[in-house]
């Protein structure tokens, strides 16, 4: 990709219900989609609850299941070391990194593993958890122009409490579109030093082309209902796709890198993972170490890929050491975690 989700934002059990959904409906082929409509936009926003932020310290976790696992009776939990408000950066590292995480999910799902990887190599890091309706037990659901802005505001609360002027942002999947668009549509830039989206939807997907039919045959409001808001504005020319990459994907200032992977089950085509605004910088795994095939899921419990986004965030750190990794590593777990 050094040129040229989803998910598109998707994430857990929301393709199998997808799928399951268009099964049974008898849809078969596909032809000229009409223009993509939403469900109920959200242009003015009204006021909106604060994101969640999670305080619970809990351990580093090996996949996505292990995670789900843990958090079903520990809600609440948080990476080891993440959201210590008491954190100074250091001038090693003075920015403090906040985490935005995926769909259908939270900052301890994705990031039980790189939050403490990331607090030992010195960073102050900061993780909400965004999207959640209330009552919610999972995040990254509701309207992405609203996650964004609750992202704002607790960007506004790191700032204040470690008394940086910028911070480097993290998003995954969704939380990559859900950061860009606080940087990029509502004023977020100065605050930004550096932005790194891991497996992002920057260009929505189609989804090896079951878009293209639920657009031809307009059930679009089914498919939220099978989905979420969020994973359906994350599609391939949505208006919250066009709305967040209008007059350029990259905006003056901050430094902008993805990191996506040649076989990311959710992410098709491959080439919309890659911002294609100026300075932007695109990572992709099989470039760097050929026989790592990891995908869209297993992105954030990749030792690889933890490594490398140390590394762009601090780049005198170590290089990351490259592993093989089969393909479809990490899809059952993320089945079963968001089945069970």
């Amino acid at each position: 990709m050094e040129q040229p989700e989803g998910p598109w934002g998707w994430g857990k059990s929301q393709l199998m219900r997808a799928a399951i959904a268009i099964a049974g409906a008898g849809l078969l082929g596909s032809g000229a989609a009409p223009a993509l409509a939403e469900p109920a936009p959200v242009v003015e926003v009204a006021p909106y609850r604060a994101a969640d932020v999670p305080t619970i310290p809990g351990p580093v976790q090996t996949d996505h299941l292990a995670s789900a696992i843990y958090q079903k009776t520990h809600p609440g939990s948080v990476p080891l070391g993440v959201n210590n408000f008491e954190c100074a950066p250091s001038a090693a590292h003075p920015r403090p990194v906040v985490l935005a995480h995926g769909t259908d999910s939270s900052a301890y799902s994705d990031y039980s593993a790189i939050g403490p990887k990331l607090v030992a190599a010195g960073m102050c890091v900061f993780a909400l958890n965004y999207g959640g309706a209330p009552g919610a037990d999972s995040y990254g659901t509701e309207d992405v122009r609203v996650s964004a802005r609750q992202l704002g505001d607790f960007v506004d609360s790191v700032l204040a409490a470690t008394h940086a002027t910028q911070i480097d942002l993290v998003g995954f999947s969704q939380g990559a579109n859900v950061t860009r668009y606080w940087v990029n549509q509502l004023g977020g830039a100065p605050k930004v030093g550096q932005w790194v989206g891991l497996a992002s939807p920057s260009y929505g997907g189609v989804m090896y082309g079951l878009v293209p039919v639920v657009q031809a045959v307009g059930i679009l409001d089914a498919f939220v209902k099978v989905t979420s808001l969020a994973a359906v504005q994350q599609v391939q020319g949505s208006p919250v796709m066009t709305e967040l990459n209008a007059g350029g994907d990259t905006v003056p200032g901050p430094k902008y890198v993805t990191i996506g992977s040649r076989v990311d089950e959710m992410i098709q085509p491959f080439d919309n993972i890659a911002l294609r605004g100026p300075g932007a910088r695109n990572l992709v795994l099989q470039d760097l170490c050929p026989s790592d095939l990891t995908g869209h899921f297993h992105m954030v419990y990749d030792p690889f890929v933890q490594d490398l986004l140390v590394q762009v965030l601090d780049p005198g750190s170590p290089a990351p050491v490259c592993r093989a990794v089969p393909l479809g590593t990490g899809i059952p777990q993320v089945i079963i975690a968001g089945n069970s």
